[in-house]
């Protein structure tokens, strides 16, 4: 089980702060509302060795305890990455959304999925909205992530969660009881998906155009020595 805690913002712009337990994690894979997205991204991961679905999506149980929201998070060596994603949290205030990054070891990822998802933590941000304020204009959220490497900033995702399969599409999937946790789907990258050496960062962004708001995280990662 693990605790976590946000500054929940509604619509009207009032604030509250709350602390929720997360005692099941699920991770949506191959997410895509368009077929053809959906195998751009299985293009890009086969690319690094990882092998097509059995089905698309699918749903990935994790150890809760991997939710982070520190600012730096530790992996083993230099083959991971960050993915950003919407998170709902079933928490003792109702159904929250906000940004996290469904951080994976590629290396690992090339012979199990489940696992390389399961060897890195999963940041999320400190501030959440309730479901039923966007719930009505879902589809108009826009994911962003930028990578940071060399001290350089550039754009490594962006796009609406349109070409991802709706909230409610996968609470009707995998239903989400208090106390669970859901990361819903990513975006491709632009330029390929590179691993985080140490000091690299990734930028999170959810925007919400209607509200004019946005949810942001930002992490570093720390990379532990490989010892053969």
């Amino acid at each position: 089980m693990q605790q976590v805690s946000f500054k929940v913002v509604d619509r009207s712009g009032a604030e509250r702060a709350i602390s929720t337990d997360v005692n099941r994690l699920t991770i949506a894979g191959w997410a895509g509302r368009d077929q053809a997205a959906i195998e751009h991204h299985i293009a890009e991961l086969a690319e690094l060795g990882v092998k097509r679905p059995s089905t698309t999506p699918c749903f990935y149980r994790l150890g809760s305890e991997l939710l982070t929201q520190a600012e730096q998070i530790d992996v083993v060596g230099t083959k991971s990455s960050g993915e950003a994603e919407c998170v709902l949290v079933h928490s003792s205030a109702g159904l929250l959304v906000t940004v996290g990054s469904d951080h994976t070891d590629r290396e690992v990822e090339a012979y199990g999925v489940t696992v390389s998802k399961q060897v890195c933590p999963k940041p999320v941000a400190r501030d959440a909205w309730r479901f039923e304020d966007v719930a009505d204009h879902w589809d108009q959220l826009e994911l962003r992530a930028y990578a940071i490497a060399n001290g350089e900033r550039r754009v490594y995702q962006q796009g609406s969660v349109a070409s991802l399969l709706p909230a409610a599409d996968l609470l009707a999937r995998a239903p989400l009881a208090q106390g669970a946790a859901m990361f819903c789907g990513t975006l491709a990258v632009q330029g390929g998906i590179v691993g985080m050496v140490d000091g690299d960062a990734l930028e999170l962004e959810l925007h919400d155009p209607v509200l004019n708001r946005t949810l942001r995280h930002a992490y570093r990662v720390r990379a532990l020595p490989v010892v053969e």
